[in-house]
């Protein structure tokens, strides 16, 4: 149906809706019409989520974090930006893409095996400036593996004199005994990102690379404690700092939080 003046713009525009919008394509077939946008420089492209929080301190609290990246990246052996997070994963493997034989062969399986779905979980942090992840593991992470976390930080970063610990607006970092636990260490100071925006805290994206790279598609349902070995493993690449883990998550590029790190 074409689109007229009265009703309202199509939700995703389609060749067919194009051909019969435009009056003078009216008449091309459907390659056709794809050609002609061609020759202008239009093409299909994926949409993507606008980024977005409701946050009324994100100016505030975006600016803050990167005045915190660049005195990191300025005094990188007494200063540091650690960005904290935590996420769980399951017994069981999502199903993904993958490669194996073509129909009339069976699809590949995301198998299911064991009594229940059992789940882990992980709180870790990652170095803005050389990469370095530091995690715990547990079948739960509250308030006790926030403050085991915060023990942990201390002691790999004893020598700075400030680091600041990048990190969402979770209740339990509020928490009153994690925040007591806090005084130990005065040289850790939380520094809270804006609500409601993953895309400013990068170890969500080590995160993504972990499930993309070891938990889809995985055949250990049938041995759950080789996959938390799996998942170790994969972590511990990163225990000395990595460049390419850097550049992966966004903190080496053009990207915001990468051009703070230059301003130096």
């Amino acid at each position: 149906m074409a689109v007229t003046a009265e009703g309202p713009t199509p939700s995703r525009w389609t060749l067919r809706t194009i051909r019969a919008t435009i009056r003078h394509l009216k008449d091309y077939s459907l390659s056709g019409v794809w050609r002609v946008l061609q020759r202008y420089d239009l093409g299909l492209r994926s949409g993507r989520v606008q980024l977005y929080s409701p946050d009324a301190e994100y100016a505030v609290k975006v600016a803050r974090l990167e005045e915190c990246l660049a005195e990191a990246a300025r005094a990188p052996k007494t200063s540091a930006v650690v960005f904290l997070d935590e996420m769980g994963f399951y017994r069981w493997p999502d199903p993904a893409p993958t490669w194996a034989g073509q129909p009339p062969a069976p699809p590949p399986q995301a198998e299911r095996a064991g009594t229940n779905n059992r789940q882990h979980r992980l709180i870790g942090v990652l170095n803005a400036v050389t990469g370095r992840v530091d995690y715990l593991d547990h079948y739960i992470v509250g308030r006790a593996k926030v403050i085991a976390m915060y023990e942990r930080i201390a002691h790999v970063y004893a020598a700075y004199t400030h680091v600041y610990v990048a990190q969402d607006n979770w209740s339990i970092h509020y928490h009153d005994d994690v925040q007591s636990a806090l005084k130990q260490w005065p040289h850790i100071e939380p520094l809270w990102l804006p609500t409601y925006a993953p895309w400013l805290n990068p170890i969500e994206k080590l995160w993504r690379w972990l499930r993309q790279d070891v938990l889809k598609m995985h055949r250990l349902a049938n041995d759950f404690t080789a996959l938390q070995q799996r998942v170790r493993a994969f972590l511990n690449q990163f225990a000395d700092g990595s460049q390419a883990l850097l550049r992966y998550v966004g903190l080496l590029g053009d990207g915001r939080l990468a051009r703070a790190l230059r301003l130096t």
